[in-house]
């Protein structure tokens, strides 16, 4: 009697065990899911542009297989999809894990690319259609950063297929870089901070040696040198600015000009 209450017992545990991983299957599919299943799950998700589902099956692939080439290929995937969210630390921050682990992996330079992207911004987000804002009236500490990552990817990759376009992400950027010292140069001379603005002015000149702003930079230089009657330095910037723009105001009569390009809203 006592063996058959106990062989019935080991029976309902056993029929109750199996109906709870039955349950448990269904409540979970991805129970038995290997690191290929997560990896197509979260392409499809990827490829349809349905980018927080892409981002947590990609992240769930990584935590429950952090070895092997999905694992890698979810990582550069997962920076992506927060990029297109906007998610810009993410990303940056996933894309830097990446290139930590895998410095020899064949996508470095894309990870590198992609990284400067993320510091290149193009647009104001969301209202970008409805506003245009110059990159050199923002503050530059992103434009210097994706300046330095196209950079690297230029100097480490020459070869790669993102090189063109991060070369010409550069002109722009320094482009930028240099007008937003001009203009902080212009800020400083108009409330009688001339030393710092002469400064700043040559360090534009200095720092972005095939800048077009190089004309008003030297404007800058001539007049807060006149200001402060510096009259040898005022001399030598006025004599760079008539051999390099000869037909500048400044460079022969010493008075700026009543309205300059930086000032042409008003």
């Amino acid at each position: 009697m006592t063996r058959s209450v106990t062989a019935l017992a080991a029976l309902l545990l056993a029929v109750a065990l199996s109906g709870c991983s039955f349950f448990a299957s269904k409540l979970d599919p991805k129970k038995d899911w290997q690191a290929a299943d997560y990896y197509q799950a979260a392409k499809e998700q990827f490829d349809s542009q349905n980018w927080d589902a892409s981002i947590k099956l990609y992240e769930q692939l990584e935590a429950k297989f952090p070895f092997g080439r999905f694992a890698q290929q979810a990582q550069i995937e997962v920076a992506y999809a927060y990029y297109k969210q906007n998610e810009t630390a993410q990303a940056i921050t996933a894309l830097e894990k990446f290139v930590k682990l895998h410095p020899n992996h064949p996508n470095v330079d894309y990870a590198l690319y992609l990284k400067a992207l993320c510091n290149f911004k193009e647009d104001l987000g969301p209202f970008s259609k409805l506003v245009t804002q110059d990159l050199a009236d923002r503050d530059p500490k992103s434009a210097r950063e994706s300046f330095e990552g196209f950079k690297d990817l230029v100097t480490r990759f020459p070869e790669s297929r993102y090189v063109e376009d991060s070369r010409e992400r550069m002109a722009y950027l320094m482009e930028a870089l240099a007008r937003h010292e001009v203009r902080v140069a212009h800020y400083y001379l108009a409330r009688g901070a001339y030393l710092a603005a002469a400064n700043r002015a040559q360090d534009a000149i200095v720092r972005f040696p095939n800048s077009p702003t190089h004309r008003e930079s030297l404007d800058i230089m001539v007049e807060a040198y006149d200001r402060m009657a510096m009259s040898e330095l005022r001399d030598d910037a006025k004599r760079v600015l008539a051999k390099n723009f000869p037909t500048d105001p400044l460079s022969q009569s010493g008075k700026n000009r009543s309205k300059t390009w930086w000032k042409f809203w008003q």
